[in-house]
């Protein structure tokens, strides 16, 4: 996510042409990420490990792990969310909703990351495998437990967030948000974002069923997206690179364009899980 303050006329004019490929290349990535929640099942599970396996990929070269560990980080990342993929996904599973389903997730998480920093003797690359392996499991379990609905909308949450930061931090500018750590961002585009969150649960709400509660939740929410992309900022910033990766025109890398969705996922699973959605 990424918010801008005004600039010159000049300055606008030379950033159109990668605005115009960020808008081309995030409405590709929206609609083959909705193709495959509408779908559900194994399309949706593939993309999800995809993206953890790719997150895993950028998070290994930012902490500067050489390609050995690389490799072996992104197998970590690949066998953990199809593995523990195929339990979100089982109904039998979460039978009476109990948040004690959690803790055999949680654990075989902990090992896994354990057994790789022991392996690779990096403890900063292992802990990348819980911040790409159990977001993507948390989308799994809010897809094939909770509905299209819910999942679609933690989605959308990130989107409209990250689209109401943007527009709203370069048309109104004023004080930055983080300088230190993204020196683009401002409070203006946090309110923009925020206020889209809303008016977005509030479609949801009204159109589709939506509990009342995502509206509740929806400020809370994207402020914390926020937070995940502050966080990455920051790891970027340590790496010393603009971007996670170039995967994707115009947004950078996977983590680039998923670090809102890291804490979002998470929440919204753990307050499904609770009954608080």
């Amino acid at each position: 996510m990424n918010d801008t303050a005004a600039a010159p006329r000049s300055t606008s004019a030379a950033r159109s042409p990668d605005l115009g490929t960020r808008i081309a290349s995030g409405a590709v990535m929206m609609v083959v990420a909705l193709g495959c929640l509408w779908a559900g099942g194994l399309p949706f599970r593939l993309l999800v490990t995809g993206a953890a396996v790719l997150m895993m990929a950028e998070w290994a070269g930012l902490v500067h792990a050489t390609r050995w560990r690389q490799w072996l980080a992104a197998l970590f990342a690949f066998g953990l969310v199809i593995a523990l993929g195929e339990i979100a996904a089982t109904p039998e599973y979460w039978l009476g909703g109990s948040p004690s389903a959690l803790r055999p997730i949680l654990v075989f998480s902990v090992g896994a990351t354990l057994l790789l920093a022991l392996v690779t003797l990096h403890v900063r690359l292992a802990i990348g495998l819980l911040y790409a392996a159990l977001p993507a499991l948390a989308l799994i379990y809010l897809r094939d437990q909770q509905g299209l609905v819910l999942t679609v909308w933690a989605m959308a949450l990130v989107w409209a967030t990250d689209i109401g930061a943007f527009f709203a931090g370069r048309a109104i500018g004023g004080p930055k948000l983080a300088p230190r750590v993204s020196p683009n961002k401002t409070w203006a585009g946090l309110i923009g974002g925020v206020i889209a969150a809303e008016v977005l649960s509030l479609v949801f709400a009204f159109g589709f069923g939506l509990s009342w509660a995502a509206v509740y939740y929806a400020t809370f929410l994207a402020i914390m997206a926020q937070v995940g992309d502050l966080f990455e900022s920051w790891l970027k910033r340590r790496a010393g690179v603009k971007d996670s990766g170039r995967l994707l025109p115009g947004h950078g890398g996977a983590l680039d364009r998923l670090d809102g969705l890291v804490p979002v996922a998470l929440i919204v699973a753990g307050l499904a899980i609770a009954g608080q959605l």
